[in-house]
């Protein structure tokens, strides 16, 4: 056991001071990631700015002010940062469809750990180097955040949907790589779940504004936990009762993929073959 945790260990401070070369991408990446946000201001202050003609005057929509949608983009860009694994899926597929994959079936490192702990080092070393750009951007865009900061329980809360969408997104993408072993290219199934996952895991729109009974049908959807949950969360949008159903299902799905991605692999390998030294 100790052997195995020291093993592990190396793979990740090796994992980590490897990408810490890249902290100067990482800070400039980061600034990059929120320049959208830009157009969203603009358009959703000219939707706002339009209701707040009408007889009814000052608008929400689905309980958001205008205020209240800056501040949600901001939230699921900072939700995204975590949950999203680039390259991830059609890495794996790469490396069966090369053979690259034999190395982890004839060395005693398990792939989907080696993976995981390589993922938990870029993520560390992009957010002590993002932390400042993030900070900067959430200053600037303070006055957005009318309600004031959440408490301490909430902040823990939102913290753990965090490390809950960081695990969904990893698990989730390892399976679709996983395919791998039965198609020969997974890029179909990878751009079918970006879009689905740009639509329905709230990114593109707060997912309260779907009608009944769609949005009861994505609560029940991995992809929700990704963006738009942990943003709830912090702003307050959910009740004490939906965040406690919402973290068990997002664990109970997280144990879903989990369980699915380590069957993938093993079946997978059972029919996997290669040739070469």
């Amino acid at each position: 056991m100790i052997a195995r945790v020291r093993v592990w260990w190396t793979i990740l401070r090796i994992a980590l001071e490897d990408r810490l070369v890249y902290r100067g991408d990482f800070a400039l990446g980061t600034l990059m990631r929120f320049l959208p946000i830009i157009t969203q201001i603009f358009l959703w202050s000219a939707i706002f700015d339009a209701l707040d003609r009408g007889p009814a005057g000052p608008s929400r929509i689905v309980g958001y002010q205008f205020e209240d949608m800056v501040a949600y983009y901001l939230l699921t860009m900072l939700a995204r940062a975590f949950s999203s694994m680039p390259g991830l899926a059609s890495g794996i597929a790469l490396q069966i469809r090369n053979g690259e994959i034999k190395r982890f079936l004839v060395q005693p490192v398990d792939l989907l750990g080696f993976l995981l702990l390589t993922r938990v080092a870029h993520k560390l070393a992009y957010y002590s180097v993002a932390v400042g750009p993030f900070a900067l951007v959430f200053f600037l865009c303070r006055g957005y955040f009318v309600h004031g900061w959440p408490d301490a329980s909430t902040i823990g809360l939102f913290a753990l949907s965090l490390v809950l969408s960081f695990l969904l997104g990893f698990f989730l993408e390892a399976c679709i790589g996983l395919m791998g072993f039965w198609l020969l290219e997974v890029g179909s199934l990878l751009f079918i779940y970006m879009l689905l996952s740009f639509f329905l895991s709230g990114h593109m729109f707060p997912l309260d504004m779907l009608p009944h009974p769609w949005r009861e049908l994505v609560d029940l959807l991995p992809l929700k936990y990704l963006a738009y949950f942990p943003a709830a969360v912090f702003l307050d949008k959910l009740g004490s009762d939906e965040i406690a159903r919402g973290v068990v299902v997002q664990c109970v799905w997280l144990a879903v993929f989990i369980v699915a991605s380590r069957i993938a692999f093993r079946r997978g390998i059972r029919r996997y073959s290669a040739f070469g030294g």
